[in-house]
């Protein structure tokens, strides 16, 4: 992407906004009417706009949207506008897969930045797949999405061609974080506690793993309630087991009130977890006390790669009410990636596109590449982001800091 001037932007954006109404149409075969006003392609977004995790939505629905409008202004495809239409999928699985129901029946949705939470995904990918319509998650991290149930035991297999993310999995992440935990906070003795929801109970279970061959010892584990706020009893376990660290796999509405019950118990330790809990609305939740409480999240600080300079700016000068959080980057890279996607379709169909859209932008997407906003953007033979990096962060003086970048060294 080329530097402009945050004048510039916002005018483009504006403009952008009056293109959306000049669409065309496709035709009832599919194909496309490429008349004076072109073709609308619309990117489909699923994400919880609403509820405890509307923070993390509602700024992968930003994201996406000025990309849309980036791609727009600047021609990206030639003779096509770009549209988004976002759906809450109030991160339950049941609304994701209605959702999906609904962008499959739409002939104007060419690709779905979304969701989420890897539960809602496991509703979605085969709607998505039987409809040959591709799916691009900025943070799903579950490993089984494209390498199969039986991905531990080496045996990968992807089920679902139409399914990219452009976030790395648990399968590097829990270990990364327990290499972390053991050999740089030097934790020896640790209290697992999951949500039991497929990304919750799959990081914990890779963090264990790995916390284990290191040498370390786990003296307690247990689920908790997700739709519960009283973690009372669980901190009292966490007290009593004498583990100088927890692990939590979950995101931040349940791992706030977690830590900050923790500590109440007498247990001054630090609660370490994934992306999920890497949301400034955790350290609201836990209170003071979280200073020390740790996170890993994919990729590097978004502030801090230089990659991603315009996006911040563009984001800022674009008007949006909401933060980009912690998955814009990669959703502005995941909708990006669509939009590269239907430009080799169209370009390899005489500037037009096909009357099989869908299937040909599912099939270009495995060799979509470009630097995007989090770095190089590409996908391997599982629709895995190639991108493997991650970061630890640390809440200090109320807000987290970076403390250390890098990739997992099995």
């Amino acid at each position: 992407m080329r530097q402009r001037s945050l004048i510039a932007i916002t005018a483009a954006l504006a403009a952008g906004a009056l293109t959306l109404t000049a669409c065309g149409s496709r035709d009832d075969d599919g194909g496309s009417d490429s008349g004076s006003d072109g073709t609308t392609v619309v990117i489909g977004v699923d994400a919880p706009l609403t509820g405890d995790l509307s923070a993390l939505g509602l700024g992968i629905k930003n994201s996406v949207d000025l990309a849309a409008k980036t791609a727009n202004k600047e021609k990206t495809v030639e003779g096509v506008t770009f549209k988004v239409e976002a759906l809450d999928d109030q991160a339950q699985p049941s609304s994701g897969q209605q959702n999906a129901t609904k962008f499959v029946a739409d002939k104007d949705v060419l690709g779905v930045v979304g969701p989420l939470n890897s539960s809602v995904a496991e509703s979605m990918q085969k709607v998505f797949d039987d409809a040959k319509l591709v799916e691009v998650s900025p943070a799903n991290t579950g490993p089984t999405l494209t390498q199969g149930p039986d991905w531990q035991s080496g045996k990968k297999a992807r089920t679902y061609k139409s399914y990219f993310r452009t976030a790395t999995t648990d399968a590097i992440q829990g270990p990364f974080a327990a290499q972390y935990v053991y050999n740089d906070a030097k934790k020896k003795k640790v209290f697992v506690i999951d949500d039991k929801k497929t990304y919750g109970a799959g990081l914990a279970a890779t963090f264990t793993d790995e916390f284990k061959k290191l040498g370390g010892k786990v003296v307690g584990t247990q689920h908790i309630d997700p739709d519960s706020k009283d973690f009372s009893a669980v901190a009292t376990q966490v007290k009593s087991s004498g583990a100088d660290v927890v692990y939590y796999g979950g995101e931040y509405p349940q791992a706030g009130p977690l830590s900050k019950q923790i500590k109440a118990a007498g247990a001054n330790i630090p609660l370490v977890g994934g992306d999920g809990i890497k949301d400034d609305t955790f350290i609201r939740l836990a209170g003071a006390k979280s200073t020390g409480d740790l996170s890993t999240s994919v990729g590097a600080p978004v502030e801090d790669l230089p990659s991603a300079k315009e996006f911040v700016a563009n984001y800022k000068a674009g008007g949006y009410k909401e933060d980009y959080a912690a998955y814009g980057g990669y959703s502005y890279d995941s909708g990006w990636a669509i939009i590269q996607a239907v430009k080799k379709v169209v370009e390899d169909n005489d500037g037009k596109l096909p009357d099989d859209a869908r299937a040909k932008v599912t099939e270009a997407m495995q060799n979509v590449t470009f630097d995007g906003v989090t770095g190089k953007v590409g996908f391997d033979e599982y629709g895995d982001a190639i991108n493997k990096q991650l970061t630890v962060y640390s809440v200090e003086g109320g807000a987290w800091k970076p403390v250390k970048s890098g990739t997992y060294t099995g």
